[in-house]
C-alpha cells in the first residue's frame, strides 16, 4: 500500500452488525478497475470493494490508444500504469497506399493492470475469484451466498448481447512474440489492410487487418483481426495467419503472450430498451455493458477513464449521494452518449449494410486518406460536423442507393449464434 493510500478498510467479507460498504464495484475489467483507482485518488474517504469473479484483475488484454483521446484529468490515471509509449507516430498500410500519421500512441497490458492495482488500491478493498450472483441497490450477494452491503452497486460487468441492438462484431487474436534478433520496427502499424481479404474468417469475407506493436528491440504483438457479421472464431485459424505474418515479416521466436477477443460493432437498435432489460433498480451501471464504447472501433478505454473520474468526483463533492441518484447519473450519461455516437453507428451500417463484404476495405482507406487531425478526432469520438462531412464526401467506396437505405436503417439485429 502506498503512502498515500487510506488507511486499511474493515474486512470486505463483513459479518452481520459492520457497516455497509460505500461502494461495491462488480467487475474488475478496465472499467471497475479505474473506478476503485479514481475513488482511490479522488474521494479517499469513500470506502469500497472491489469484485472480480476472474483471478486478476484486468483478464488477458492489452489496451491502447492515441494519446488525442484522452482528457487530461482522465490521462492522471492511466499515467500511473507503466506505460508502452510510442512519440513518433504509427503506421497504416492499404492496398493502394502507406502512410505514417504523427499521433502518439499508448498501450496498457493487463498484467501491469492488475500489478499497479494491487499496489496502489486499499488493503482488504478487492476481492478475486468472487462471483456474484445478485446485484441490488443495498449491496450485493455472492455465488456461496456472502453478502455484501454497500450504499451504492456499479456494475461493470462485461457486455450483455441484446437481440435489441444491431451491427456486427471484431474479432481478433494476438501473439506476443519474444523475436531471436531485432525486429527492426520503431512505430506500430495500427493497421496494415494489404494482407489477403479474401481469406476465410469461419463466417464468410470480412474486413481483415493486422496490428503490429513494437513492445521492445526483440518483442512485438502481432494480431490478426476481421470485422464481420458473425460472432465466431477459429482460434488455430487466426493463430496460424498471426503466425504466417510474423514469418512474412521476418520475425522469428517464441510466443509469450496471446489474447483473444469478440467485440460488438453497434450500428443500431433501441437503446431505451436496451436500458430498460439492464436496469436493476437502484444499480448504477458502467463500462460496455452500459454502452460506453466506440460504435465503430469498439474501444471502451477513454470512456471507462471519464466514468471513473466523474464518478469519483460526483462521490467526493456530493458524499451523500444516494444509490438511485448514481444510478440515474449513470443512466443519463450513456444516454448521452448513444446520442453522441450516433455518427459512428450509422458508419457501422455502412459498413455492414453497404458495403460487400470483400470491398469493406475500401471504407477504410477511404478514411485513413483524410487528414490526421480528422483521425485524431475520429479515434476519440469527438467528431465536428466538417469532419463528418469530409468523411462522407468524395466517390464513395459503396453504391450510392445502398448508402442511402443504410444512413436510415436502425441497423441489422446482432447474430447471436455461441461464439466459438
Amino acid at each position: 500500500m502506498s503512502d498515500s493510500s487510506p488507511s486499511p478498510s474493515p474486512d470486505p467479507m463483513q459479518p452481520s452488525g459492520t457497516a455497509p460498504r460505500d461502494v461495491v464495484i462488480v467487475g474488475g475489467g478496465l472499467a471497475g478497475g479505474l473506478i476503485a483507482l479514481a475513488l482511490t485518488r479522488m474521494a479517499p474517504a469513500t470506502s469500497f470493494t472491489l469484485v472480480e469473479a476472474g483471478k486478476v484483475l484486468g483478464g488477458n488484454h492489452r489496451w491502447s490508444w492515441f494519446e488525442t483521446d484522452l482528457a487530461p484529468q482522465s490521462a492522471g490515471l492511466l499515467n500511473e500504469f507503466p506505460l508502452k509509449s510510442w512519440d513518433e507516430g504509427y503506421d497504416i498500410a492499404f492496398p493502394g497506399y502507406g502512410r505514417t500519421l504523427g499521433t502518439s500512441y499508448r498501450s496498457l497490458a493487463s498484467e501491469d493492470f492488475h500489478a499497479h492495482l494491487a499496489e496502489v488500491l486499499p488493503e482488504g478493498s478487492v476481492m478475486l475469484g468472487k462471483r456474484v450472483a445478485q446485484l441490488d441497490a443495498g449491496g450485493v450477494t455472492l455465488g456461496d451466498g456472502t453478502r455484501i452491503a454497500a450504499r451504492r452497486v456499479i456494475d461493470c460487468r462485461t457486455f450483455k448481447p441484446s437481440d435489441k441492438l444491431a451491427g456486427g462484431w471484431q474479432v481478433f487474436l494476438g501473439h506476443h512474440i519474444r523475436c531471436h534478433e531485432p525486429h527492426g520496427l520503431t512505430r506500430p502499424v495500427i493497421m496494415d489492410a494489404t494482407v489477403d481479404q479474401c481469406a476465410p474468417h469461419g463466417n464468410g469475407a470480412a474486413y481483415r487487418f493486422v496490428y503490429v506493436l513494437p513492445l521492445s528491440e526483440d518483442e512485438v504483438f502481432v494480431e490478426d483481426t476481421y470485422y464481420a457479421d458473425h460472432p465466431r472464431m477459429d482460434r488455430e485459424q487466426l493463430a496460424g495467419r498471426t503466425r504466417a505474418y510474423a514469418r512474412e515479416k521476418g520475425w522469428r521466436g517464441e510466443v509469450i503472450g496471446s489474447e483473444t477477443g469478440i467485440l460488438p460493432v453497434i450500428s443500431g437498435g433501441d437503446f431505451e430498451r436496451v436500458i430498460e432489460d439492464l436496469r436493476i433498480p437502484g444499480v448504477a451501471i458502467a463500462g460496455s455493458r452500459g454502452g460506453f464504447s466506440h460504435p465503430l472501433t469498439s474501444y471502451t478505454l477513454p470512456f471507462a477513464a471519464a466514468n471513473a473520474r466523474d464518478i469519483a468526483l460526483l462521490l467526493a463533492e456530493s458524499p451523500d449521494t444516494s444509490a438511485e441518484d448514481l444510478a440515474f447519473f449513470c443512466e443519463e450519461r450513456a444516454r448521452r452518449h448513444w446520442r453522441e455516437t450516433s455518427f459512428y453507428r450509422m458508419l457501422s451500417r455502412m459498413l455492414f449494410e453497404a458495403a460487400d463484404p470483400e470491398r469493406r476495405v475500401q471504407v477504410f482507406e477511404h478514411f485513413y486518406g483524410l487528414s490526421g487531425d480528422l483521425v485524431e478526432r475520429f479515434y476519440a469520438g469527438q467528431s465536428t460536423w466538417p469532419d463528418r462531412l469530409r468523411i462522407l464526401s468524395g466517390k464513395p467506396p459503396v453504391a450510392i442507393s445502398r448508402a442511402i437505405a443504410a444512413m436510415v436503417s436502425r441497423g441489422k439485429p446482432f447474430k447471436m449464434e455461441k461464439t466459438a
